[in-house]
């Protein structure tokens, strides 16, 4: 961090910052005097169901890269080369995906929280707390990388310490969540997008400017072994392969756009299906746009330092690759206000990400665990119980923020583990319910149970076991020290690595003989070591397969539920949506017995589904079992409005 001016933040950048942070403040206060004061839930959670479409999309889009996507992205493309933009064409996959299955089926259902449909499904209460406390987990793991990416630019540009950052993320998202409600967030987002869209964009033409050219930041980063796009290997531990990048992505992401509590509440939140599913259509384009600035980011700011002929990493001129970007802002674009600007797009969207899991963990540990045991309390100590709520998982949220600057490896990557780990049993839950008639309650709460256990197993010992290790040689030559042979140590293990040249050796001893010809050491691994060493890019798409798996075999052996007893519209008929070319008499053999509705006969008869809401509701019995799902004594049959009323 010496190379790093702790003056390099200068008055002006502070008013900046402070005034953008100021700017999205206001909106939210706005929208909590405006129009409807948010004196109802319909409007604090929903916006009435009249929100627009482009900013909804933003909102959804922005809710899920923030500022991870502005210094990960980038620092994965300067230390491990290009082929992480294949990623891109993964997650568009899953938006194109998301939109055929999984808005068709939560869009009609106006649901809460979305793990209403779990019980409503399987007629268990259980089920239903199982998919909230994994959730809520997930969401506390993902607020903590949230809250690291600004704090550790931050503190790369002025100084400022990290634990600072996160206390002022989670002092200010605390306040927040309680402004303007669902208009707020999503005006907001649509703010912040712009911003951060335009720090990269900033920061690209000054990078290929500086370098003479985009055909030469090409030639630089093809120079340094940087092009590599087309790895092809089906070994599902190699880190990065166009199969775990596409298909593995395109799983990690599609329960994210389609089937996650931020995203449901959202495309929710529009007049219509057809609103519903062009919002999260056009998160195709701006996932290309914003992904694809923030990759040439990388490209161009590693040309940049190539021509100079030192890299500040290996250099120690900064501490992690997470602050590439923020360094670059400072030596290049030391405009005044110009580095404020950018952090202030960085805090921005991790106070749009943080605030957006903030509300979610609040509404649904209030409205799935807290409400049904308050009965007959008071609507002030209701709303006083919500904001000690807010404290308490805001608190949790800082406490995580500090263990999660202890990983290794880039904000992407870590973001992208824990959360490929609860995605793939948050996903399994849907799967399980909407894609297998028979899944009964039993196996739809073991199944994505021992899901999340193994995932994070895995996605923890990666990197308190095996650490992350960097494979790409960086320019060197000319810094101060200029050595030949630069030797760096990460997580307790030796990495020498010859400058622009292909050898490089792992060794964990105090000393090794240096040449410039190294020979490549290979070790024995054990089967634990191999399940460790499995790409991130995995993480989702095992956690899927062993939560259905699981399910399905549980379900086999406690007696698989009838057809009959499950409502249609709680399904997908997934052969009509993706195999609609079939004849009905081919596609029929894959409905396992159940009726499928039609997408036009729910769009013409909402009134059936506000049946559905209100009148199937499943709720605990006076001493029932909680997990009780298929005894019909043990639940109650409930109006949704008297369930409100009381």
């Amino acid at each position: 961090m010496a190379g790093i001016s702790r003056n390099s933040f200068t008055v002006a950048d502070w008013v900046v910052f402070a005034g953008l942070l100021l700017i999205s403040a206001c909106i939210g206060i706005y929208y909590a005097v405006a129009g409807g004061k948010q004196k109802t839930t319909k409007e604090f959670l929903m916006g009435n169901r009249d929100l627009k479409i482009v900013p909804v999309a933003v909102s959804i889009l922005v809710s899920f890269l923030s500022a991870i996507l502005i210094l990960g992205a980038p620092a994965e493309m300067y230390t491990k080369g290009t082929q992480y933009y294949l990623y891109v064409f993964g997650q568009m996959s899953a938006v194109v995906l998301a939109t055929v299955l999984f808005v068709p089926l939560f869009y009609p259902l106006k649901l809460t929280s979305m793990y209403e449909y779990i019980e409503m499904r399987f007629k268990s209460r259980a089920a239903r707390l199982t998919a909230t406390v994994i959730n809520i987990l997930s969401s506390l793991i993902y607020t903590g990388v949230a809250s690291f990416a600004p704090a550790t630019a931050l503190q790369a540009v002025s100084g400022f310490p990290e634990w600072g950052s996160f206390l002022i993320i989670g002092s200010v998202c605390t306040f927040y969540t309680f402004m303007g409600g669902i208009k707020a967030v999503v005006w907001v987002d649509a703010f912040q997008a712009i911003i951060m869209f335009g720090s990269l964009l900033t920061i690209v033409i000054k990078a290929t400017m500086d370098v003479g050219g985009f055909s030469r930041v090409w030639e630089l980063n093809e120079e340094w072994g940087r092009i590599n796009f087309w790895n092809f290997d089906f070994d599902p531990t190699v880190r990065h392969t166009f199969w775990a990048l596409t298909f593995g992505g395109m799983i990690n992401w599609v329960g994210t756009f389609g089937a996650s509590q931020q995203s449901i509440q959202r495309f929710s939140a529009l007049p219509s299906l057809r609103e519903a599913k062009i919002a999260v259509m056009l998160n195709c384009l701006g996932l290309f746009l914003m992904v694809t600035t923030a990759c040439l980011a990388g490209v161009s700011v590693f040309a940049y330092y190539a021509s100079k002929g030192c890299d500040p990493y290996t250099s120690k001129e900064i501490k992690n690759t997470n602050q590439i970007i923020p360094l670059f802002v400072i030596e290049m674009l030391h405009y005044p206000g110009v580095p404020g600007l950018f952090i202030a797009g960085l805090f921005s969207g991790a106070l749009s990400s943080v605030s957006s899991n903030l509300s979610s963990q609040v509404a649904t540990s209030w409205e799935d665990i807290i409400k049904p045991h308050m009965k007959g309390k008071s609507e002030s100590t209701k709303a006083w119980i919500t904001r000690m709520l807010v404290i308490v998982f805001g608190i949790l949220g800082v406490g995580v923020s500090f263990a999660v600057r202890k990983l290794g490896g880039t904000v992407l990557q870590i973001s992208l583990s824990f959360m490929g780990a609860a995605s793939g049993a948050l996903n399994g839950f849907v799967v399980l319910g909407a894609f297998f008639p028979c899944c009964n309650w039993i196996g739809a709460m073991v199944g994505p149970l021992v899901s999340y256990a193994v995932m994070m197993w895995i996605g923890i010992s990666k990197y308190s076991v095996l650490g992350v290790k960097d494979t790409l040689d960086f320019p060197t030559h000319s810094c101060p020290s200029n050595l030949n042979l630069t030797t760096f140590v990460t997580s307790g293990v030796h990495n020498y690595s010859v400058p622009h040249g292909n050898q490089s050796l792992m060794v964990t001893g105090l000393s090794v003989a240096m040449t410039t010809a190294i020979p490549q050491v290979t070790q024995d691994r054990s089967a634990l070591h191999e399940l460790y060493s499995l790409s991130y890019l995995w993480y989702s798409t095992l956690g899927l397969i062993i939560a259905v798996g699981v399910g399905l075999l549980v379900t086999a052996v406690t007696g698989p539920m009838k057809a009959e007893e499950v409502d249609p519209r709680l399904l997908i008929p997934v052969c009509d949506r993706l195999c609609c070319y079939l004849p009905w008499s081919v596609r029929r053999h894959f409905y396992c017995g159940a009726e499928y509705q039609t997408e036009e006969s729910r769009e013409s008869s909402p009134e059936d589904i506000n049946e559905l809401n209100s009148e199937t509701k499943l709720v605990r019995g006076e001493g029932g079992d909680i997990g009780a799902g298929d005894q019909t004594s043990d639940i109650q049959l409930k109006s949704i409005k008297s369930l409100h009323d009381s």
